[in-house]
């Protein structure tokens, strides 16, 4: 039959990965019978018959004969005559299947019908990408680098499917190249217009978890339970592990031996530096353990506001709050509670906050960032390395130091 261009496209669906045989079927009655509507004012006396293996399609419009002259609707009535040039042997009031040719719908009628029927199709496969993906919120997935924009990297997966991962998505120290396998989680999908916007993120607390699930085969299994993660991407790390197997040791199991297993979990996250705990129901032992490595000699808390005062030797409060603050923001984070740091058998101190007359606000809050809110926290530290630990300059500091002195020394 006079299909034009328009059967070439049976070839060009039938094998696509997202759509079956019956739902191929079902689009392209779909998309005629919409066409037949148009040109004849209804469709329910056709039949189309469909076959997208062989790229071809049959439509027949079914009428019944009438006398001559009495023809009301054309669409579903033929004259006589006319019926008999179809079968010479046809009589009134019989029925009269004639195959309608697709060239008889026009050809402009035909470019609209296969633009309907591409945009159909691509429809489909959309949504059917969207639920695939949706299904994988929360999963680890790879893609390979398909080009690098300055706000995100677009990867591509081995069906094609475009996964963007935002530059806020992506570890500090990343650096992809095109052709790079990358690791992360589908952290979420949406419908943009009828297009699928897959999300990968590789700093989410669950890629973390999703990991350990991975590398772990005592966490793959369920014998160990992983209660909590929080991370600072690429810095730091902070992940509470039980197990209802009082023969197994949930941290040495995950850490493994000189760190063989957590090595590989380490590497993928940029050298990421995890501390792996116990996990327990104790808020007080629980707040001792998530300071780790710094040893705490003991702990205050107040349940109903969620602060915590913890007391340790001045040699351990560095250890406490950690490089940039890292260490007490995570421990925090783990427990619910808010933790304030005090140094055991120093009595007298002075909050920073007392010296807002002399010292700018801004230096202060620059202090606070990495855990010094009180006068004798910054006069312990060396001024060499608070400039290392802030954006503030060596004067400034020296300056503070100065005032420090005067004020609260004396």
């Amino acid at each position: 039959m006079e299909n034009l261009a328009l059967i070439e496209s049976f070839s060009e669906f039938k094998d696509d990965k997202f759509i079956d045989r019956v739902t191929l079927m079902a689009i392209l009655e779909e998309v005629f019978r919409s066409a037949l509507k148009k040109k004849f004012g209804s469709d329910d006396n056709f039949d189309i018959i469909i076959n997208p293996d062989k790229g071809d399609l049959e439509i027949w419009r079914n009428r019944i004969v009438v006398e001559d002259g009495e023809v009301e609707e054309p669409n579903e009535e033929i004259s006589l005559t006319e019926a008999r040039k179809i079968e010479p042997d046809f009589e009134v009031g019989e029925d009269v299947s004639e195959e309608v040719k697709l060239i008889d719908l026009g050809r402009r009628a035909i470019l609209a019908l296969r633009q309907n029927l591409i945009s159909k199709i691509h429809e489909h496969d959309n949504t059917t990408i969207y639920k695939q993906f949706k299904d994988l919120e929360g999963e680890i997935y790879t893609a390979e680098v398909h080009h690098i924009r300055h706000r995100a990297v677009i990867l591509l997966d081995d069906e094609g499917n475009e996964i963007i991962l935002p530059k806020e998505k992506q570890i500090p120290s990343d650096f992809f190249r095109k052709g790079d396998n990358v690791r992360g989680i589908i952290e979420s999908v949406e419908l943009k217009g009828n297009k699928p916007a897959i999300i990968m993120s590789r700093t989410s607390p669950i890629f973390l978890e999703q990991l350990f699930f991975q590398e772990i085969p005592e966490v793959f299994d369920g014998l160990i339970t992983i209660k909590k993660a929080v991370r600072i991407p690429g810095e730091k790390a902070k992940v509470a592990v039980d197990s209802y197997d009082d023969r197994i040791d949930p941290v040495g199991a995950c850490v493994g031996m000189k760190g063989s297993r957590i090595h590989g979990i380490v590497r993928e996250l940029g050298n990421e530096n995890i501390d792996v705990i116990n996990w327990t129901n104790n808020p007080q032992l629980m707040v001792t353990r998530a300071l780790s490595p710094a040893r705490v000699s003991s702990v205050k808390l107040n349940d109903e506001k969620k602060t915590a005062q913890v007391y340790l030797k001045p040699e351990e409060v560095s250890k406490a709050i950690g490089r940039g603050g890292h260490n007490i923001r995570l421990a925090g984070q783990l427990t619910g509670y808010e933790i304030d740091v005090f140094r055991e058998g120093v009595e007298e101190d002075v909050e920073l906050t007392e010296f807002s007359d002399e010292i700018e606000s801004w230096v202060i809050e620059e202090f606070k960032k990495i855990g010094f809110d009180t006068a004798r926290s910054v006069l312990e530290q060396d001024v060499k390395d608070l400039v290392k630990r802030t954006d503030l300059e060596e004067e400034t500091i020296q300056e503070v130091v100065r005032i420090l002195k005067e004020e609260f020394e004396d």
